[in-house]
């Protein structure tokens, strides 16, 4: 009794001992909490400077653009809603969308500015974009699935898209998704060759497009979004798009 009596004050010493340095290990991993949210904020702030940068770019090289790209993420962000929400949750859908016509970089001026329908060598040049586009994305890692969405929007569901000829389930979901929000826009919005098309017309042709131009599924969720008014053509109710960035 006696020899355990002497130990209770060791065995007290040590445990505050041992209190004290995990007191001490809370308090350093919480500064590290606190520190590592500083960083991810400054990243994310980061990104979207990034995006903005890259959309600037986009605009100043072809004016039709302007507007486009925050129309289409917000359409393509509500159509991806509906039908994957797993999928629209990720930050890198939402920049594949902001940057899918990044590539237009790499088209000559007198192709994108056409005033007129382009001739077959022009299709061809104006084709190269997807495939310019994701390899100036590619090296930028947190872009991550952007890179699928910026190469495969113009590929079609029928196979008989470009730049590679995707068919089906081979196409990215997210590029399938897009692919109807980027057709709708392109025709709801004046062209230097036409004007825009009303908005029944432009429904009529997706609806008329599913299982060639575009996924069944996907158009289905277009259709279900136009019937209850989320997806209308006005510019007022447009999100900007770093609210949407950082929304995700």
């Amino acid at each position: 009794m006696h020899a355990e009596g002497s130990e209770l004050p060791q065995i007290h010493a040590q445990l505050v001992v041992f209190a004290r340095e995990v007191g001490e290990l809370y308090t350093a991993e919480r500064q590290r909490s606190r520190e590592l949210e500083s960083a991810i904020s400054g990243i994310q702030a980061m990104y979207g400077q990034t995006m903005k940068a890259f959309a600037q770019v986009v605009e100043a090289k072809d004016a039709c653009t302007r507007g486009h790209l925050e129309r289409t993420q917000r359409y393509g962000m509500a159509i991806a809603n509906r039908v994957a929400p797993e999928l629209a949750a990720r930050p890198e859908v939402a920049y594949g969308f902001f940057l899918h016509d990044i590539g237009k970089v790499g088209v000559p001026e007198q192709v994108l500015r056409k005033p007129g329908p382009l001739d077959a060598r022009e299709w061809d040049v104006m084709r190269s974009h997807p495939a310019i586009g994701a390899q100036i994305i590619e090296p930028i890692r947190f872009l991550g699935e952007a890179v699928e969405i910026v190469r495969s929007h113009h590929e079609w569901f029928d196979g008989s898209g470009y730049p590679v000829g995707l068919a089906g389930e081979q196409i990215p979901l997210a590029a399938r998704i897009f692919a109807i929000a980027d057709s709708f826009d392109a025709m709801t919005s004046d062209r230097p060759y036409r004007s825009a098309l009303p908005m029944e017309v432009a429904v009529g042709e997706i609806r008329d497009g599913a299982g060639t131009q575009f996924d069944p599924q996907a158009v289905a969720a277009f259709l279900e979004l136009v019937d209850e008014g989320g997806i209308a053509v006005d510019d007022g109710d447009l999100v900007p798009v770093l609210a949407v960035l950082r929304a995700v």
